[in-house]
């Protein structure tokens, strides 16, 4: 028990960090910093530590789609592009029950699959549809609910950035983890929409809620070919960029290229092409970048120096202890992962985690007829899915503070908190079928 003290601390510093409020890359390359140096690790240790970084992070061209992907989701929200899909959407769906919370689906569905940027889904959905929902007699609850679910899409659906970054981490073509993750993306868009609909069958029931179409929003259509022209950009984006990376024409690095410089032509077409918005985006998208290339560093460090002073021998010893058969690994992995979104964010959580894990998974032998790359694409999926809850999980779900920045004092805490809750329920649904149907993701 004596050799495992030195990893156990290291972890105990780590959280005793990050619960403090200090930035969490700063924490990983303090606590890095400190166990190098006061460990027995040789100092040839650190040339090691150095090439790893430059291998895993610096020299890695897929993380070059990254800023490209976050700055293509951020013009579509600063050109006005997307409110026009909103608002375009909300008009073509106005006569199906519940056309509202489907609008708000629909148009989360389209900026994740041409984004990956949870936080712009989030924030523009808020903006967009939670006064029209509250107007229309919707409550709090389930309007911040559906929002936050919607927007939280985009870090599953691809070309989610946290695909990206996992399909690094595990060691897998990204198109072939792009192409698995459509199946769980798919399903959770499916049982939200059936929920909204079940709600709103619910309310129809108890009292007459609808609402017309704001007579300026009905007076600013202009016909079918203004409509087709709002949705356009995401019509166009989801094929050409995405269709490019599953089918192998383009690498994410090119194919996000293509997609700025498509959402920058429609934005010129249609005349929202200005200056201040774009310089606006591409700021916001160097601070993100910066923010998640240090969180790449820091983590290799700290995941390098974890297994140094023995982390990967302790976690191994631990399940030894519980007894733990192959398939109790994949859970105990997965409940880990939920537990710990409730306090940590995607990035960290991935980081940290995934370079520790994915070696003892790829020697699993689960019998469900997975091995190699399929197994490993089959475990990404079930941890993003799993990480996708960690934006939803209160207290600190990144995409309930994205929510409540956006409306202040018009929706209360407690009522995102139990908006969520259906929610996470179906995002928990899929899990459990995927884990148990893994030959879905190979259709």
């Amino acid at each position: 028990m004596v050799e495992h003290w030195i990893p156990l601390l290291m972890v105990a510093l780590l959280f005793a960090g990050i619960l403090s409020g200090y930035p969490v890359a700063l924490v990983l390359g303090g606590v890095s910093t400190l166990f190098l140096v006061t460990s027995d690790l040789p100092l040839a240790f650190s040339n090691l530590m150095l090439t790893r970084i430059y291998a895993n992070a610096l020299n890695n061209w897929l993380y070059i789609a990254i800023p490209m992907f976050i700055l293509m989701g951020l013009l579509l929200e600063r050109t006005g592009l997307a409110r026009n899909a909103f608002r375009v959407s909300e008009r073509l769906l106005h006569r199906l029950p519940g056309h509202l919370s489907l609008t708000v689906l629909f148009v989360g569905g389209l900026l994740a699959a041409t984004t990956g940027v949870v936080g712009a889904s989030v924030v523009l959905l808020s903006v967009l549809a939670l006064p029209r929902m509250l107007e229309a007699g919707y409550s709090a609850r389930t309007s911040s609910g559906l929002i936050s679910a919607s927007g939280t899409l985009a870090i599953l659906m691809p070309p989610s950035v946290m695909l990206i970054v996992l399909a690094s981490l595990v060691a897998v073509p990204v198109g072939q983890l792009f192409r698995a993750a459509l199946v769980p993306s798919g399903m959770l868009i499916l049982l939200y929409g059936l929920y909204s609909l079940v709600t709103a069958w619910w309310r129809t029931r108890q009292e007459d809620t609808s609402v017309p179409i704001p007579k300026k929003q009905r007076e600013g259509s202009s016909g079918p070919w203004r409509d087709a022209l709002a949705l356009a950009p995401f019509l166009v984006l989801i094929p050409l960029v995405l269709g490019a990376i599953i089918t192998g024409v383009a690498t994410p690095t090119e194919a996000s290229g293509i997609g700025v410089l498509a959402v920058l032509l429609f934005a010129g077409l249609t005349g929202k092409a200005k200056l201040v918005s774009v310089l606006a985006a591409a700021r916001e998208t160097s601070i993100a970048t910066a923010m998640i290339m240090l969180l790449v560093i820091t983590a290799t460090c700290f995941s390098l120096i974890f297994k140094g002073v023995g982390g990967d021998r302790l976690i191994l010893a631990t399940l030894g202890l519980m007894g733990a058969g192959d398939w109790n690994v994949i859970l105990l992995i997965l409940v880990m992962v939920f537990l710990l979104g409730f306090f940590l964010d995607w990035l960290e959580i991935s980081l940290i985690l995934m370079p520790i894990f994915a070696p003892l998974v790829s020697q699993l032998d689960l019998g469900n007829g997975l091995s190699g790359g399929a197994l490993m694409v089959w475990f990404a999926v079930l941890f993003a899915i799993n990480l996708q809850t960690s934006f939803l999980t209160p207290p600190f779900g990144i995409s309930l503070f994205y929510l409540k920045g956006a409306m202040g004092d018009r929706v209360s805490t407690v009522d995102i908190y139990r908006g969520v809750v259906p929610f996470i329920a179906i995002q928990l649904l899929v899990l459990l079928l995927i884990l148990l149907f893994p030959a879905v993701l190979l259709l």
